[in-house]
């Protein structure tokens, strides 16, 4: 077999568990999803929608486009779905990368960003976070004629961190018509800054050099479901309809992300708890003498010291975090919120390993 030594060179990326075995009396706290689990609404489609499974889904998505279309006042042609964001970051790296390119992100974030640019055989230029957040003028700085893409996270994954509408305006003026800007909302439902910019806009006034990805495997609970999309002019949404997998989005993904879009109510409990939880880790980690990153996301970061360590230390208490040294932040963890109980539970667990 010539396999290629660039893919054979790609580190694994594995869910923590998955490294060491089975995790069957584990409390899952490295994944970032919903604690409160999937809408009611979204289930009952689900339920409904079981003795269709024989039938291949459409194709085109086209009920689930729709449905995301009205939910921002786009047309169905502005959207893109995938199995999971993961999948479209693949698909967009496919679709715009050739060997040698150049792909622009933060040293710091979604670790997805630097594997499918290395799958590629594309070059990163990663540049480094500041005070946990992107560098915009700095990422700027680092665009080059062979740039072809550049990544953006916001709110940031690991570190929760976000840039405001000022920052982002100036940034994407900076950046050359030809370069496609992939901003990454993963986690735009968490967020209660103010000034947080709106995209969308953007998006319906045609410029033609941006996406805004998006999921339900977060606020909305189907991270089982694996659902992702997209928003951006209809040129490029058409271009990436032809190099995306056919059927690539099941039919179950597809009702439930329908349903889901409608159960505000669930929404909105899920929004609070992030919220509530945010501020009991923020003040609990501070009693411990650690100084968590302030974000706006369901999870929250922390310099731990030794993050394998203490990341094997609470899995001896029976809690799955995730280190962040593979991810250029050596030194911190990621703490997925849980339900209150869970909450409680893991900073205890962290004050025994951390002997506090």
């Amino acid at each position: 077999m010539r396999l290629k030594p660039h893919i054979q060179s790609l580190p694994a990326y594995k869910p923590p568990q998955l490294l060491t075995g089975p995790a069957v009396d584990l409390i899952k706290l490295s994944s970032n999803e919903n604690p409160l689990g999937p809408s009611p609404r979204a289930l009952a489609a689900l339920h409904e929608a079981l003795d269709q499974v024989h039938r291949y889904p459409d194709s085109s998505s086209l009920a689930l486009r729709q449905a995301l279309g009205a939910h921002v006042g786009l047309g169905y042609e502005h959207v893109t779905c995938s199995n999971g964001s993961d999948e479209l970051i693949l698909i967009l790296c496919l679709a715009i990368l050739e060997a040698g390119d150049e792909v622009v992100m933060a040293e710091g974030t979604f670790i997805s960003y630097l594997l499918r640019t290395l799958e590629l055989n594309a070059h990163p230029r990663r540049v480094p976070l500041r005070a946990y957040t992107h560098d915009l003028e700095a990422m700027a700085e680092a665009i080059t004629p062979q740039t072809r893409m550049i990544f953006l996270c916001n709110p940031n994954n690991p570190t929760g961190t976000s840039n405001n509408a000022a920052e982002v305006d100036r940034f994407l003026r900076r950046v050359p018509d030809d370069v496609l800007v992939v901003i990454d909302e993963a986690y735009l439902e968490f967020v209660t800054r103010p000034d947080y910019p709106d995209l969308i806009p953007l998006i319906r006034a045609g410029c033609p050099n941006l996406i805004v990805l998006r999921t339900f495997a977060k606020i909305y609970g189907l991270a089982g479901l694996r659902l992702g999309y997209a928003y951006a002019e209809p040129g490029l949404i058409a271009y990436l309809e032809r190099a995306r997998p056919t059927f690539n989005v099941n039919l179950l993904a597809q009702v439930a992300g329908v349903a889901a879009l409608t159960d505000r109510e669930h929404l909105a409990r899920s929004r609070e708890h992030a919220i509530a939880s945010r501020a009991f880790f923020d003040q609990g980690l501070c009693t411990l003498g650690l100084e968590p990153i302030l974000g706006e996301t369901n999870f929250v970061a922390v310099a731990v010291g030794d993050d394998a360590a203490v990341t094997a230390g609470l899995r001896e208490h029976g809690f799955t975090v995730t280190p962040l040294t593979g991810w250029g932040l050596p030194g911190l963890i990621r703490i997925s919120f849980g339900t209150k109980a869970q909450n409680e539970a893991i900073l205890q667990a962290l004050r025994s390993v951390l002997g506090r």
